[in-house]
């Protein structure tokens, strides 16, 4: 699950970087991003993984799904330096590091309880969350850079954290026609596709990183606090100050991530802009990012070549529309 996840947010990222960047909340994206077969391996990764957490929330508190589902960002970043040569500033490689601290001290405080069911309140409660998250969207996306890139991020947490809260009590359905039939199915597909939508914005704008780390950390937290309100998920006894330690390193280590993220995109574009001014064309060779990410010039391995930055080309200034 752990390295489904981290595979699926490093192609959908790549394919995210290469599609023109949106400032108006468009369910279109998805479609454009469908175009890429970068985006579809990622997407398939990301439904394999989505499948594995779904049927270990039978079981398993959300504390400690959502912290694995939070560990995809290590593998993620692991493989963007093995394979797209990308460059972690030291400050962000601290705070990852603090991330993964704060994850695995709430796996530490989880403890396994099963599920009970959630009310018709509960569910009413989603699905104005789920209007709730697609206004703020539709603000949102008109941030620009690290600002923007967190926001998104941190809006696509928040819908699937409300996903993960149909989904637990969702997984102990006890036949086909009670899974179909109950309404927590159509609410996590809702959350899951508003929730990809936003991811996909927020990818375009600045750090991978930051994006992905906003998700997880908005994603783990008020999935584990609905889980210990209202559906008995539990912590070890004496390990409540574990938790709390926890919640307060992952929040920290957002914030400075959010600091600290170089926009992978605005160097290329500057680059290629000065370029077109001079008149000196493009080289050949791919070049290294001015800070930040590197992504060298090489293919996928599903026959989409890389992008070298952001942007497959020259890009006029974006308007809003």
């Amino acid at each position: 699950m752990i390295v489904a996840y981290g595979v699926a947010n490093l192609l959908q990222s790549v394919a995210a970087a290469r599609t023109t960047v949106h400032h108006t909340f468009d369910p279109g994206l998805l479609l454009r991003l469908a175009g890429h077969r970068t985006y579809l391996v990622g997407l398939a990764c990301q439904v394999a993984g989505f499948v594995l957490a779904f049927l270990s929330r039978r079981d398993l508190p959300l504390f400690l799904v959502q912290a694995s589902v939070a560990a995809g960002l290590g593998v993620t970043a692991l493989l963007g330096v093995i394979l797209l040569k990308w460059r972690l500033p030291v400050a962000e490689v601290a705070l990852l590091v603090l991330l993964f601290a704060g994850i695995t001290a709430l796996v530490l405080a989880a403890r396994p309880a099963p599920s009970k069911a959630l009310g018709t309140g509960g569910m009413v409660a989603l699905l104005v969350a789920l209007a709730v998250i697609a206004v703020l969207g539709f603000f949102a996306v008109r941030l620009h850079g690290a600002p923007g890139s967190v926001a998104l991020g941190s809006l696509a947490g928040l819908a699937f954290s409300a996903a993960a809260v149909a989904a637990r009590p969702l997984a102990s359905a006890s036949s086909w026609d009670a899974f179909l039939g109950n309404p927590l199915l159509y609410l996590l597909i809702a959350h899951s596709v508003v929730g990809q939508l936003l991811l996909g914005l927020a990818m375009q704008r600045g750090s991978t990183t930051a994006a992905v780390a906003a998700m997880d950390a908005a994603g783990a937290v008020p999935a584990a606090i609905v889980g210990l309100l209202l559906l008995d998920d539990k912590i070890w006894p004496g390990r409540e100050w574990l938790a709390g330690v926890g919640f307060l390193v992952t929040l920290a280590a957002v914030v400075g991530l959010t600091r600290y993220a170089e926009p992978q995109h605005q160097h290329a574009v500057a680059r290629e802009t000065s370029r077109a001014v001079v008149g000196v064309p493009s080289p050949l060779v791919p070049q290294p990012a001015a800070s930040g990410y590197e992504i060298a010039g090489a293919t996928n391995g599903v026959g989409d070549p890389l992008p070298q930055a952001a942007s497959t080309g020259l890009r006029r200034p974006t308007t809003r529309s």
